[in-house]
């Protein structure tokens, strides 16, 4: 449940629970998607394939193939081979999330739903396998956002529940910043498992999605950082009109270890600014992954941040940004830049 009110709290010191059946419920797109539409998807002209991902998708939604030239969907003139699912492959901020809510809203469909990959994998930690299989058994739509694995176990789990789904009728619909057949590369040792994550590709049907960050587009290319003073006075103006978190950035770092990712979404109820203390560039990569997390979801939420201290666009050290979790940490980077605009 989403607590209201005013006044500053600590995320440090909050302690969420989530159940299942609230994990369930939250399968909907984030509020900031709630109105997506592929006419309000709004094609770079400078990027065509934009252009012609939005009209293959739309294609898909409808439950059809687009016209010959539509290349990826191409039909044979004998037997059309549809793959049951699609699968976004692009860079950060080029409107992947927008047009994977569209395909949502647009089909029309009974049981559909709609989530990040980790809230995915977290309800089967929650409610077991099986239980997972038969609650998505029979469902027209699955979408799945931010499609990455991080380790093997995820990549048995999600391989098994996707083909078990996939025989029994359901369609896919994923976003990642990178293609299927790449998935792990730089983290684990993918090539033990290049027979599960290649029987996982082959149901998607990949798009690439070429184009330039619009979050970047709008706002200036580095993360705001306040003064003391700023910082105090930005708070206390949140805090009269609706609650605003105030922990140090090294605080909320320890706290997000004790809480699973899953739950991170409930750190941030009723919250209207974020406030982190003495932000410092990240040294530990398991540290700096739980951040990206905790990240993702205060984006989707929309809640703005307030920091002081090293600027949040550098947090992540150059030999992080240089290993596997690359294009993890830049779309965070991108968020970040955008939530400290807000």
């Amino acid at each position: 449940m989403t607590t209201t009110g005013t006044g500053i709290v600590r995320l440090s010191e909050r302690q969420p629970h989530v159940t299942g059946d609230e994990m369930i419920a939250s399968l909907v797109p984030p509020p900031q998607f709630d109105g997506a539409t592929f006419d309000t998807y709004r094609a770079d002209a400078a990027y065509p394939s934009q252009q012609e991902a939005k009209e293959t998708l739309t294609a898909f939604a409808g439950g059809g193939a687009p016209a010959a030239k539509g290349g990826l969907f191409r039909r044979a003139k004998k037997t059309p081979e549809l793959k049951p699912g699609v699968y976004l492959d692009g860079g950060f901020g080029v409107g992947k999330t927008h047009l994977l809510a569209a395909i949502y809203h647009a089909l029309p469909a009974r049981r559909k739903y709609f989530g990040s990959f980790i809230e995915y994998t977290a309800l089967v930690g929650a409610i077991g396998y099986q239980k997972t299989v038969e609650l998505f058994r029979g469902a027209e739509l699955l979408c799945i956002d931010e499609f990455e694995l991080d380790d093997p176990g995820d990549t048995m789990v999600m391989t098994r529940l996707l083909g078990e789904l996939v025989a029994s009728g359901t369609r896919l619909a994923a976003t990642s910043n990178t293609p299927p057949n790449a998935l792990g590369e730089g983290r684990f040792a993918a090539q033990d498992f290049l027979r599960e994550i290649h029987a996982m590709s082959a149901s998607f049907q990949t798009l690439r999605i070429d184009g330039t960050d619009y979050r970047q587009r709008a706002v200036d290319g580095h993360a705001v950082v306040l003064g003391d003073d700023e910082y105090a006075r930005a708070l206390a103006d949140a805090a009269a009109a609706g609650a605003a978190s105030d922990d140090s950035f090294a605080e909320v770092v320890a706290h997000l270890a004790t809480v699973h990712p899953s739950r991170y979404i409930r750190l941030l109820d009723g919250l209207s600014v974020i406030g982190l203390r003495e932000v410092t560039q990240l040294d530990d990569q398991s540290a700096a992954l739980r951040f990206v997390a905790f990240i993702d979801r205060a984006y989707d939420a929309q809640i703005p941040i307030r920091a002081t201290g090293v600027a949040l666009d550098q947090v992540f050290g150059d030999e992080m940004l240089a290993g596997g979790y690359r294009k993890k940490y830049l779309r965070a980077i991108s968020r970040l830049v955008s939530l400290t605009h807000s």
